[in-house]
């Protein structure tokens, strides 16, 4: 049986390669259909990886208060523009009316330019938060630390750098902590340096920043209009209870009545979640339409060569089965035939996929796993089976007087 399989691979083999012209125009639909597959699914992983790295950047435990949703869906962007803002006090109200609460800070951003002797560095994000937001604050400090409650409520110029601002500040420092520098022509002492982060969804930088005292920041640059606080949750706090109760002090100190919509967003890394899983809905219905036309094509493709391909062998299926070669025999050598030209056009998408996937990255995210090289393999070997059968089924029933006389 073994002896008769590997025979019917052989020929197979020879049967395809002896057309070889044929043979890669049959696998062009299969060659596409993979080459879909493979880059939605290394979208799909790319986005899975990153956001798994972005979302300690957010924190799971902090709530975060605002004027605007994160993802306004379909509402119309003036309906948030025109809510009342985050006041300062909120921060200390809701730590102090709060059981689940356990650091409140506020927080403001600002676009600012950086500058150490002839470097500078322009478009830093500059945030402006409370000393509390040093136990809120998922970045790590690689160097120094950061400011304290004594420095905050002083008005003390020090700030904290990102690790892109190093980079392109002291090139040639290895610790800058301790030196000075310019926030828009304003002397700031540098007292901390972030570890590097990365990026937002693999696209947007979030070392390029920088943090002072929220109080400085008052001082130096005036009030802010835009407003935000980030809650700390306890430890064993239950997270729906904490939203819940935040809620609830929010609308007290807005004065809402029980039948008013809030006026507030309370903004948290489930929606950062849920975003995602759209995101990739999208990705994979546009992908799976695209791969399942072009696995079609390829497949009637296939299926359309295949019974040319048993007409045109006709007499030798004769001959094999008047030596004796049984049914099964004969349907496997073309059933592995329609195999073999899927999986080969299937493993030339997966090359080009591999080249392209090197390409996506400088726009998008992307990560080919071997689960998908896997599972784009297995669908190549099911389109072969799937186009194979019929014509392999057909040879199979042939007469052997009958096909031996074919001409």
């Amino acid at each position: 049986m073994f002896n008769q399989l590997y025979e019917s691979l052989i020929i197979s083999f020879k049967a395809v390669f002896q057309n070889k012209g044929r043979a890669f125009l049959t696998m062009l639909g299969i060659i596409i259909g993979i080459l879909s597959v493979s880059l939605m699914g290394t979208a799909i992983n790319g986005i899975d990886n990153v956001f798994n790295e972005t979302l300690g950047m957010f924190g799971k435990d902090v709530l975060y208060l605002q004027q605007f949703p994160w993802f306004m869906g379909n509402a119309e962007w003036w309906e948030f523009r025109n809510r009342p803002r985050i006041e300062e006090e909120y921060a200390a109200k809701i730590l102090e009316r709060s059981s689940t609460i356990s650091y409140a800070s506020v927080e403001t951003n600002r676009r600012v330019t950086l500058s150490y002797g002839d470097k500078s560095s322009e478009g830093v994000d500059l945030k402006c938060a409370g000393w509390q937001s040093a136990y809120i604050d998922a970045a790590r400090i690689e160097a120094g630390r950061y400011f304290s409650q004594s420095e905050d409520e002083h008005l003390a110029r020090v700030i904290v750098i990102g690790s892109e601002v190093k980079r392109l500040l002291f090139p040639n420092v290895e610790d800058p902590v301790g030196l000075d520098i310019k926030v828009n022509g304003l002397s700031f002492r540098i007292i901390g340096v972030f570890a590097e982060q990365g990026k937002v969804f693999g696209m947007f930088s979030v070392d390029n920043m920088a943090v002072i005292p929220y109080q400085t920041s008052k001082a130096v640059f005036g009030r802010s209009w835009w407003l935000s606080v980030s809650l700390k949750i306890h430890d064993n706090a239950n997270k729906g209870y904490a939203l819940d109760e935040v809620r609830y002090i929010t609308r007290g100190l807005r004065g809402l009545r029980p039948t008013d919509p809030d006026n507030f967003a309370i903004n948290q890394q489930e929606a950062m979640e849920d975003e995602l899983k759209r995101i990739k809905s999208a990705i994979g219905f546009v992908g799976i339409g695209i791969a399942a036309l072009s696995l079609l094509v390829g497949g009637i493709g296939i299926m359309n060569i295949m019974f040319v391909s048993v007409k045109e062998r006709t007499q030798e299926i004769g001959i094999r089965k008047a030596l004796g070669a049984k049914r099964w025999v004969i349907m496997a050598q073309f059933l592995l035939e329609a195999v073999i030209i899927a999986v080969i056009g299937g493993s030339i998408g997966l090359l080009l996929t591999t080249l392209l996937v090197g390409v996506v990255k400088k726009f998008f995210v992307a990560s080919l796993s071997l689960e998908l090289v896997l599972i784009a393999l297995l669908v190549s070997v099911a389109v072969g089976i799937v186009s194979g059968i019929v014509p392999a089924n057909q040879a199979s029933r042939q007469d052997p007087i009958e096909a031996m006389r074919y001409e």
